[in-house]
């Protein structure tokens, strides 16, 4: 099955055709999101009917903001590209090509490529946990991606793990990801130099004794809320994404002290790094595409 998968970031839209489970090849065109989401969803009809001569059972969409994957919608996106909220963009395009079209977050759909071709394949279930600027996530539970009651589940980085802790962005104090994400770790070396200003620069110098204590005391904040994480959905697997969980150091060591910290039940599950990387999007909009074709998707 042939499917057209696209994945809308902010500053840039990748594209391909995905043809049973394979990518065959991968585009990006720069986003036009200062000029609105209108102008991105035409940039989404002419890079899909660049494909279209080569055949298509489907169209699979992966893209920033909160969206309803039922009627295919935008909830929110106004952070990252204007007047995109509300744009109804599975409507629009099964009017402009006749396609079966799924639509769903990008983090969503990076998890489901995960489960489906990368980390997670083999495993009944899932949880991608990902580490940049803040802490976000996605669960794939019985082969299925759960979305919650408002299409929203996955915000693991708002658990709070420091009662009364420093005070986060979304109004809370203590959240996980004040400690845990990629972010905080520079924040905390920096302290130590400021010239260590990216997860890059930190693990250049990860030997150095005063470096490695930095990075250790951020793995302990990680390792709190992954146990959290594992006792409260029991998953099969761990996928741990962002471009910090790249580095070997971080995996190994939370594949060792992860365990020791859960129940004995619990100490089977796998840890590992994402393995799809920028793909992983594009993958699981595919596949959900080729499922909603099949009559698979509900």
């Amino acid at each position: 099955m042939k499917i057209i998968a696209l994945d809308i970031g902010g500053t840039a839209v990748k594209s391909g055709l995905v043809d049973n489970g394979v990518l065959k090849e991968h585009r990006e065109t720069p986003t036009p999101a200062s000029e609105g989401g209108q102008a991105v969803v035409a940039l989404a009809k002419k890079l899909i009917a660049a494909y279209l001569p080569e055949g298509a059972d489907g169209i699979g969409i992966s893209t920033a903001g909160v969206v309803d994957s039922k009627s295919g919608s935008i909830l929110f996106a106004e952070d990252c590209i204007r007047g995109y909220t509300g744009i109804q963009v599975k409507a629009l395009l099964e009017d402009a090509f006749s396609l079966p079209t799924a639509v769903e977050n990008d983090l969503n759909a990076a998890a489901v490529g995960e489960a489906a071709f990368g980390a997670g394949k083999g495993c009944k279930s899932l949880l991608c946990v990902g580490f940049g600027t803040s802490v976000g996530g996605a669960a794939v539970l019985d082969g299925r991606l759960y979305t919650g009651s408002h299409f929203g589940a996955g915000e693991f980085g708002h658990m709070v793990t420091h009662a009364g802790g420093l005070p986060c962005g979304c109004g809370q104090r203590g959240c996980f990801e004040r400690y845990a994400s990629a972010s905080a770790l520079v924040r905390q070396a920096q302290r130590l130099d400021p010239s260590l200003d990216s997860g890059r620069a930190i693990f250049r110098r990860l030997r150095e004794p005063r470096v490695k204590a930095v990075v250790d005391s951020w793995l302990r904040e990680i390792v709190y809320g992954l146990a959290s994480l594992i006792h409260l959905w029991d998953p099969d697997c761990l996928a741990l994404c962002g471009g910090v969980m790249q580095q070997s150091y971080p995996v190994e060591q939370l594949k060792a002290l992860v365990p020791k910290s859960v129940m004995p039940a619990y100490r089977s599950v796998s840890i590992q790094a994402a393995q799809l990387g920028n793909q992983a999007g594009l993958l699981g909009a595919a596949e959900l595409a080729r499922r909603l074709a099949a009559g698979q998707l509900r």
